[in-house]
């Protein structure tokens, strides 16, 4: 259903309508809460093509090779064989088709194999249940709690830690 590819300049412009949908970024990256211009949109999506700490993937229908997300490792560290998952599925008509959990378990994969890392964390706001399933079902384990780390629509709320060892990664 998804294909795994690096992210191309020419992606950006799905990024526009996606931060502009506070539905599709209200459990997302902070950045993304304060981008109102396409302006904005390109300096951060420039910086993050260029980021060598980060492995971007782009999420692409496999039928009609469209963008629909992204996803990937942050702050990869290779003293500490450690980075940080996340994923952005931006189009909504793909939301609730189990796509966050098969993406999830394809980019772990390329972390513990490609990359060589041993532990793979993530945090995940505490409102966002298909996010905390998805991210069950792909293997990774509820580490603790960041209270009141989200702002999200004038309320606070929790972000949960989870993590994935390499030892605990199942194939």
């Amino acid at each position: 259903m998804v294909r795994l590819s690096p992210l191309q300049r020419e992606d950006v412009a799905h990024f526009y309508k996606w931060i502009a949908d506070p539905e599709v970024i209200e459990f997302s990256m902070s950045v993304f809460q304060s981008m109102s211009t396409p302006q904005q949109v390109d300096a951060w999506f420039v910086a993050t093509l260029q980021d060598a700490k980060s492995l971007n993937l782009g999420i692409y229908a496999t039928d009609t090779n469209e963008l629909i997300g992204y996803a990937g490792l942050s702050g990869v560290s290779t003293t500490n064989q450690s980075g940080e998952y996340f994923i952005l599925i931006g189009e909504k008509a793909f939301w609730g088709k189990g796509i966050g959990t098969a993406v999830t378990k394809e980019v772990v994969a390329i972390g513990f194999t490609t990359l060589g890392l041993n532990r793979i964390m993530l945090t995940v706001s505490e409102p966002n249940t298909g996010g905390l399933k998805a991210y069950a079902k792909a293997g990774f384990r509820v580490e603790g709690r960041l209270r009141q780390a989200c702002l999200r629509r004038g309320s606070f709320h929790d972000k949960i830690v989870m993590s994935m060892l390499k030892s605990e990664w199942q194939q």
